[in-house]
């Protein structure tokens, strides 16, 4: 069996270890040591990489009660390897997982809520709570999760025995029995948990939520820790400061300033889709009656009043309207219509003519041609139904 380092010290990060076995596998070589501070994926948190003498770790995992090391390289049964973790990957996750422990645990303590869901991602980590929670709440258990960071509380691992273990509260995801590893922050969370955490809550750093929606009748938050809780606290700066500038507005008031931008983008929408409806009336007005077919070309109008340029145009013809927006490069949205032929029975036949994909009613078709303008008109100066 192999030594669990990281259960001794999760502070380990350089040791050396003689290799059991080394076997080929998928993912590479899979090595086996005497003893390892690489930890194995579990617990929600990833497995550790580094390297074991000159191979790259890339993936550890546990099987039947082996700590398996997935390596780019072979390496010889017996050798003795300075072995190295990715100790800043290590220390992150350390100082996520810690703080998700602190955040789960005031959560239940004032709500009752259980963490239902845990996933450490590569930006950020989500925690998915069983009922609900408003942002107000949330911002309560931040600010109580900071001070508890700021307390430098211990944070103890141990293996309790059993009967010990059954009077115990501990919050769990699954019913354990033997073998459970209890991580402890007194006052504030006592959990099970396999993974390594910090030795004391003051080198978790900053705890910050980011984000929460309504999830499966509970609610999903998503937040960070530690050096990356940092790097999202100045992501963020730099967005709110490229805004500001952008605004020519005060940090504090670039929400305001966004909403002005915002509230004005709609005003101007709503007078343009005025004016492109009384342009559509305009075009209308310049043809004339005819037995025919109508074939349009536009550029300006949206799709709306494209739509009204072609019921306006099906009266003033016997044939077909036809509304084309677009170019020979990039392909032609189409918008069809007629009162006195069934185009849905034609529309066919008129995909097949302009390379088109649509559908629609008797009295109007709309969709796609991937063809160009001059085929558009031939179409609609040839085909007559």
């Amino acid at each position: 069996m192999t030594e669990k380092l990281y259960y001794l010290d999760s502070h380990i990060h350089e040791f050396s270890a003689r290799v059991l076995s080394c076997e080929k596998a998928k993912k590479g070589f899979a090595v086996t040591l005497d003893k390892t501070a690489f930890f194995p994926e579990g617990g929600g948190q990833p497995a550790d990489t580094g390297f074991i003498g000159p191979a790259a770790v890339r993936d550890v995992q546990e099987q039947n009660g082996d700590i398996l090391h997935y390596t780019d390289q072979a390496l010889t049964p017996g050798g003795e390897y300075a072995c190295a973790l990715n100790w800043e990957q290590r220390l992150c996750r350390m100082q996520n997982h810690s703080g998700e422990h602190i955040v789960s645990g005031i959560t239940h303590k004032l709500y009752g809520f259980d963490n239902v869901g845990f996933h450490m991602g590569a930006e950020c980590m989500t925690i998915d709570f069983s009922g609900e929670l408003s942002w107000e709440q949330l911002t309560e258990i931040e600010t109580l999760a900071n001070r508890a960071v700021r307390e430098n509380l211990p944070v103890a691992a141990s293996f309790p025995p059993p009967e010990a273990l059954s009077s115990l509260e501990y919050r769990s995801k699954l019913e354990l029995t033997h073998d459970v590893r209890i991580v402890e922050i007194p006052g504030v969370d006592r959990c099970a948990c396999c993974a390594p955490h910090v030795k004391r809550t003051g080198e978790i750093g900053l705890i910050k939520l980011l984000s929460a929606e309504r999830h499966r009748g509970g609610v999903r938050i998503e937040l960070v820790c530690g050096m990356d809780a940092l790097r999202a606290c100045r992501c963020m700066q730099e967005n709110v400061t490229a805004i500001s500038g952008l605004l020519s507005a005060k940090r504090e008031n670039t929400a305001a300033a966004v909403g002005r931008v915002l509230a004005e983008q709609t005003r101007l929408k709503e007078r343009v889709a005025e004016l492109s409806m009384a342009l559509a009336g305009l075009k209308a007005e310049s043809f004339s009656y005819t037995e025919g077919n109508i074939c349009v070309f536009d550029s300006v109008l949206d799709e709306v009043a494209l739509r009204e340029l072609v019921n306006l145009l099906m009266a003033r013809c016997g044939g077909m309207a036809g509304a084309f927006s677009g170019s020979d490069d990039t392909g032609y949205l189409y918008i069809i219509g007629s009162k006195n032929i069934d185009l849905r029975a034609h529309c066919r036949e008129i995909n097949a003519a302009i390379n088109g994909k649509g559908g629609g009613t008797p009295e109007m078709i709309r969709g796609r041609a991937s063809t160009t303008a001059e085929k558009i008109q031939k179409m609609m100066k040839k085909l007559v139904v």
